[in-house]
Parts: structure tokens; sequence; C-alpha cells
């Protein structure tokens, strides 16, 4: 009896131990990203975080919270943080309604179709990318006034005060700052004919500050939003560009609108996804994506497997095709976007898709690849304390825009009116195709491929996510979402994954260098497959929040920026 109570003992002790080891074994390898039980914000600089979760402390609400992160953002990342860019919101609220705003620059009463091509109809190198001439009416004022004014608490002035002691204290530089400052440098004091504020003399951990930014700001919480578009900031805005050969007028400024639209939702299995609808593709293009894939067991495939980056590559495919002939400013162009994302019609699309070899680019239809978008965007998250969530993605196109930069407002102008087509049916500055639904018109809204979006989960929050990094953006807000849902990842472990991307032109799938199995990739070779590991180093730079089981917050920040989140 006493041997088989010992021995009874002893196999609990055992059974104790192993439950107690596998447990201690699985938090181990779960890296998690910053845990807060109310409010996260996780942005682009640490210094923007910090800001908006110091609004939420003092009783303000996400759309508070959005003003003064986005406006941080323009005083401590100047690279796409901005006053003189555009962008778009996803919200939704602790009742669950949902929306998005469309705060997207335009295109000036002067443009003209053929506006970039000389006398032999050849796209002009340069016009449509750098000064006077690549600027579109920014956005970015309206679009964070028209938000916190509908759903804001409180007033302007106190989410503004804090971003003006920014800008009139400084902030730090880092590492990642001090590079890409260096890199653009030549190209600002050419296109400036002077060197600026930013310039290659900045290293890491200078400290720099920006008067006539907090000057600007200033005037901005005095005045409100009709300071940046009918007021002194308006004629000064207007009086620089018109020295540096652009279009833009003080109408132009004056009749700038955000626009509240109606937001793309589909299911993915048990998730509701919420995203924007054109004139950014995001939308559009991330439901057709995950509708093509749905019907396969990515999980049973397995994270990153080779049929996984099949199915995903060949939808991406599909998707970007479609994308280049049908999208544009929806305000000019009629979409058919219950025909595009319709389970019938994506179904059809993936008809031909076969895991023996890739699908030809040339037999995919339909159309010429429409508009580029530059790497150089941000994204923000945030969740306040009240249960609403948003996701905003905003930008100035390319590294530090237009590279005009108005010393006496402090900003940085964008280069927007590149993501036009220049000239549909034949390749831009960049390589890419354009299509006649993105072609340049008075006030038409140039296509993007922002993808701020938000999910929910049996009817509740669950993330929201978002990035930079151009036609890109898609893909990486895909693979996140794909990461947490199908493969279990935390949010951080999500956005650390390495990524990969297909666009349909060119046909090759870039992937993030030396972040893969190099057995898959010879797989994918062998099947016939162009893989590019060098044009783009770096695929997104994702911001997200994820809502764990026990209602606490993870905020990830992506490793491959300055990106910091911060709660409570």
């Amino acid at each position: 009896m006493n041997r088989l109570l010992t021995l009874f003992i002893l196999v609990l002790i055992n059974f104790t131990s192993c439950k107690n080891e596998t447990k201690t074994t699985i938090s181990e390898t779960k890296n998690r990203g910053l845990i807060a039980r109310k409010v996260m914000v996780v942005s682009a600089r640490e210094e923007a975080s910090k800001i908006g979760v110091d609004i939420l402390k003092q009783g303000g609400n996400a759309f508070d919270a959005m003003m003064a992160t986005e406006m941080a953002l323009a005083v401590a990342y100047p690279y796409a943080g901005n006053l003189g860019g555009g962008g778009f919101l996803v919200y939704r609220m602790a009742d669950g309604k949902k929306g998005t705003l469309d705060y997207r620059e335009k295109a000036p009463l002067a443009s003209t179709k053929d506006m970039y091509l000389d006398e032999n109809g050849a796209v002009i190198k340069n016009l449509s990318t750098v000064g006077g001439m690549a600027v579109g009416i920014p956005g970015t004022i309206a679009g964070i006034f028209k938000a916190q004014e509908r759903f804001g608490k409180l007033d302007v002035a106190t989410i503004l005060k804090p971003v003006i002691e920014l800008a009139k204290n400084g902030y730090i530089i880092t590492r990642k700052q001090e590079t890409r400052i260096a890199h653009y440098d030549s190209m600002i004091r050419a296109v400036n004919e002077k060197e600026i504020l930013y310039n290659n003399n900045l290293k890491a951990d200078d400290k720099i500050m920006n008067l006539a930014l907090a000057e600007t700001l200033q005037r901005i919480s005095d005045n409100g939003r009709d300071e940046f578009y009918k007021g002194e900031t308006a004629k000064k805005l207007v009086a620089f560009l018109k020295t540096k050969g652009s279009i833009i007028t003080l109408e132009d400024l004056a009749k700038y609108e955000a626009k509240w639209r109606d937001p793309i939702t589909f299911q993915y299995n048990d998730l509701t996804i919420t995203s924007i609808a054109p004139p950014s593709s995001g939308g559009v293009c991330l439901t057709q994506i995950m509708k093509m894939i749905e019907p396969f067991d990515l999980k049973d495939f397995g994270h990153n497997s080779l049929k996984t980056i099949q199915v995903v590559v060949e939808a991406e495919k599909r998707a970007y095709a479609d994308r280049s002939f049908y999208l544009g400013d929806p305000d000019f162009v009629d979409i058919s976007l219950k025909t595009l994302t319709s389970d019938v019609y994506l179904q059809n699309r993936m008809k031909n898709f076969s895991f023996e070899n890739p699908t030809p680019v040339d037999s995919i239809s339909h159309g010429n690849v429409a508009g580029y978008e530059s790497d150089e965007t941000t994204h923000y998250s945030i969740v306040d304390q009240f249960g609403n969530a948003i996701a905003v993605t905003t930008t100035l196109n390319g590294g530090y825009g237009s590279k005009l930069f108005v010393d006496e407002l402090g900003f940085f102008l964008n280069n927007e009116m590149d993501d036009f087509s220049s000239k549909p049916g034949e390749p831009n500055y960049y390589g890419l195709i354009g299509a006649d639904a993105n072609s340049i018109a008075p006030e038409k809204r140039m296509l993007s491929s922002m993808t701020p979006t938000i999910i929910e989960k049996d009817g509740e929050f669950y993330m929201s996510v978002g990035t930079p990094g151009g036609s890109t953006i898609i893909t990486s807000v895909l693979q996140t979402i794909l990461n947490v849902h199908e493969f279990e990842l935390t949010m951080q472990e999500a956005i650390n994954a390495p990524r990969f991307h297909n666009q349909w032109l060119p046909d090759e799938i870039l992937m993030e260098p030396n972040a893969f199995d190099i057995n898959i990739i010879k797989q994918l070779e062998a099947l016939g497959y162009t893989i590019n590991e060098s044009r783009s180093p770096i695929i997104g730079i994702v911001d997200g929040i994820l809502m764990l089981e026990n209602g606490t917050l993870e905020g990830g920040a992506d490793k491959r920026g300055d990106d910091t989140a911060v709660g409570f």
C-alpha cells in the first residue's frame, strides 16, 4: 500500500512538474508587444505615441488623440508625418458604428491630363516627383479637424499645446533619421537651392527644434482649420509655391474638403474586416485577396510555407491586375465594387490557379498597372478608454515628399501628383504603367494603396492595423492579419515576421532579404517564380493593436522603424 502511495505521489509530482515546465516554455516562446489595460497608441515615433496617450489621459478620445498624434508626427517624423500631405481614417466607435474619412490630396484646378508631357507626348522626367509641380492640394489639416469636430471631446488648443511645445523644445534625431536625412540631403538642397533645417549635418542624438512649425501650429490652434486653407498660413503657402512654379492657388486651398465615405466591409472566416474605399485601392484589394485565399487551408499549409506563399501570391496577382484597370477616384470614375468583391467573381478569378506552376501574368486580365505610391508613408493605430478604435495612414508620398520645404512655415510638401497616371498606357518614372481610371483631372484625388484597417471578431473589436510601404501596404496588412488569425502569432510576432509581396507587374515575388527559408525560395524558383530579395529590403513598417482574450491590449510596433507603442 505504501509502495503504491509513494509511486502515485512520484507520478503526481512528475506530472505537475511537466505541466509547469510546459507553461513556462510556451510563455517564453511568445513574443508580445506592450500590454496595456485600456489605452494604446502605436506610431512611428515615441514622442507622437506619448503625446497621443497624454491627450487620452486628459479625458480626450481617439479622435482627439488622432489630431495630437498626427501633428506630433509632423514635428518629429517629417519624413512622412505632415501638414503638407493627406491620408485616410478608418474608425470603429464603442457602439460598433464604423466609417471612413478621406483626406487624400487633390489635383489643382489648373491641372490637365497631359500636364507632365512634353510637346512630343513624352513624360518629362522629375516634373511630377520633385518641386512645385509635383504638389497636390494638402488634406491633412482638413482631415484631422473634420474628425475631431465630429467625434472629439477636447478643445483644439488643449490638443495642440504639447505638439507646439515639442516643436519649440525639440526632439532627438535617431540613427534611422540621420541615415534618411543624409540619403536625401543632396536632392533636398538641389530642389530648395539652399540648406534647410533638415540637412546632413544632423547626427543621431542631436536635438532639433522647429520654431517656424511651432508658430504655424499656434496660428492653427488659435484660428482653426481655415487658418491653413484661407488664413495667413494659406497666403504664405501659396506665395511660396508660386516662386517654385506650382499651379496651386488660394482658390484651390479654399475649396478643399475632406470627405466621409462608406467603408469596405467583408467577412473572412469569423472576422469582420473594415477598410478604406476608393480613392484608395486598399480595401478593395484586401477584400479580393482574402476572399480568393479563404477556401484554402493556410493554417494546415503552414506559415510562410511553399503552398501558403503560392496561394497568396497568385491571389495578389489577380487583385493588382484588377486594381490597375478599374480603380480611381469614385467622384470621377464608375467602379463596380459589388462585382469586384463578389464571391462568384473572385472564385472565377482563381479557377486557373494551380500549385504546379505560376499563372503567367499575360494571361491575367485586366488592364494596365495604375499609379505608383512610394514607400515613405506612415501609419498609427489608437484604442481609447471609451472603446473607440481608429486606424490612420498618412503620407507625403515620397520621402520628404516633393523635397520642397516651406522655411517660413516649417514643413515639407507632398509629391502626390505622381500617384496619378502621367501618361496612361506607358511606364511612369518608376517603371509602372498608368491607366485611364487614374488619369489627371482638376480636383480629382489620386489613387492610393493606403490600407488602414479595423478587424472585429464575434462582433467585438479585435485589431487595428496599417502600414506604410507603397504598393506593398496592402500585402503587409494582409500578412499581419493572417499571421494573427491563421497562424496564431502575437501581434508583435505577426509584425516581426518576414514578408513577401507580388503586384502582378513586374512579374516577381519581392521578399525581405535573408529572411526566408532558402529551400522555400529554391522550390519557388523551380516552379518558375522569379524571386527578388534586393529591390525592397523593407516591405512595410506595420503598427497594430490586438485585443487579447482577457480584454487587455497588445501594441505591436515594427522593429523595421523607430515605431513605439505607448499605453496604460
